[in-house]
């Protein structure tokens, strides 16, 4: 089969596409024809040298492909599936109590193991969601890392709730994308940010009620503009160390910061007196579980939900892909076609 690997960390350059011998489902796996694979910035960090990648590498967490094999688990050959992105032991506690993601084995398709930039991949069979007919590939590919943690951050961590009012940072990624869909579902009222008149128009079309140019505007005093100086009940952080001080200076008294991410650095400070009398709660949430997935795939399935694909490109322009990721200019989520 084709797939794009790495052999060493690097730059865009160290991408190559080569024909590697098909893989071979284990017990309880199965071998799935990839037909897309949406990108996420897990595969520019594994590309430029994040701990625990095994070398050659081919990386791609979201799938949505066709049942080539399968050993039982009631899953027929041609059925059509996403693969929920999330690996765990299946036996242990949390997973037997529905938290997999907090699984001391946890782990992620095309992180701890390989991943669909490719023709081919082999995942567990109790990684599989079936999709209805009137389902893309594109747009199935698009839905499960995004969605899934979207969802436990909103949802299940910071327990968003009706009329309250939700700050996403960088509302043009796929996750901030899917973050203003999930917090409308929730009945919530959304800020957003974005980098160009362009992204700030389109999460307006999403529904976003207020929008803040982040790069000629000051976030937090947009924020009390908007809130009567008030702030935000729910801050959706996933930048970092960009941002960090602006989601703090956002917050309400009494209000939450979820993150699960550090696109622009893992380093902030924090004056904690700020912390404690403010009564601020800080959340960190990575990924969600398979439960989780399966309810959000519900209102996806039934149209609630609409994952935006930004662009997509063929396997073997996957450095081009990466490098469009790389210059933030998409809006939603950038797919490989297989």
């Amino acid at each position: 089969m084709k797939a794009v690997r790495f052999h060493e960390h690097g730059g865009l350059d160290v991408l190559r596409q080569e024909d590697v011998p098909d893989p071979e489902p284990g017990p309880g796996e199965v071998l799935i024809r990839v037909r897309a694979c949406a990108l996420n910035h897990l595969d520019l960090w594994q590309r430029r040298g994040i701990p625990g990648v095994r070398l050659p590498h081919c990386p791609g967490s979201d799938v949505a492909g066709e049942v080539v094999r399968a050993s039982g688990g009631g899953v027929g050959e041609g059925q059509r599936v996403l693969v929920q992105p999330g690996l765990s032991c299946g036996r242990c506690a949390a997973c037997l109590g529905g938290e997999d993601n907090l699984c001391r084995s946890y782990g992620l398709v095309g992180y701890q193991s390989e991943g669909g930039y490719a023709e081919l991949v082999t995942v567990p069979v109790e990684n599989l969601v079936p999709i209805p007919d009137h389902i893309g590939f594109r747009e199935a590919a698009a839905f499960p890392f995004t969605f899934l943690s979207a969802w436990h951050m909103l949802v299940t961590k910071a327990a968003l709730r009706p009329g309250e009012t939700v700050l996403i940072l960088a509302a043009g990624s796929g996750l901030g994308q899917a973050a203003i869909q999930v917090a409308l579902a929730q009945g919530a009222r959304v800020i957003v940010t974005a980098g160009s008149n362009e992204k700030l128009a389109r999460a307006r079309e999403l529904g976003a009620h207020e929008a803040i140019d982040h790069y000629r505007e000051d976030i937090a005093k947009e924020v009390r503009r908007f809130t009567d100086r008030g702030g935000v009940d729910v801050v959706f952080e996933h930048v970092g160390q960009a941002t960090w001080e602006a989601s703090m200076k956002s917050l309400k008294r009494g209000g939450r910061l979820v993150t699960c991410g550090a696109t622009t650095g893992p380093s902030v400070s924090m004056d904690i007196r700020h912390l404690f009398s403010r009564q601020i709660s800080l959340i960190g949430s990575y990924m969600g579980s398979k439960g989780e997935l399966l309810r959000a795939a519900e209102l996806f399935f039934d149209g609630r939900f609409t994952p935006v694909v930004d662009s997509s490109f063929p396997l073997e322009a996957a450095v081009d892909a990466q490098r469009r990721l790389e210059d933030k200019s998409q809006f939603g989520k950038i797919v490989l076609d297989v």
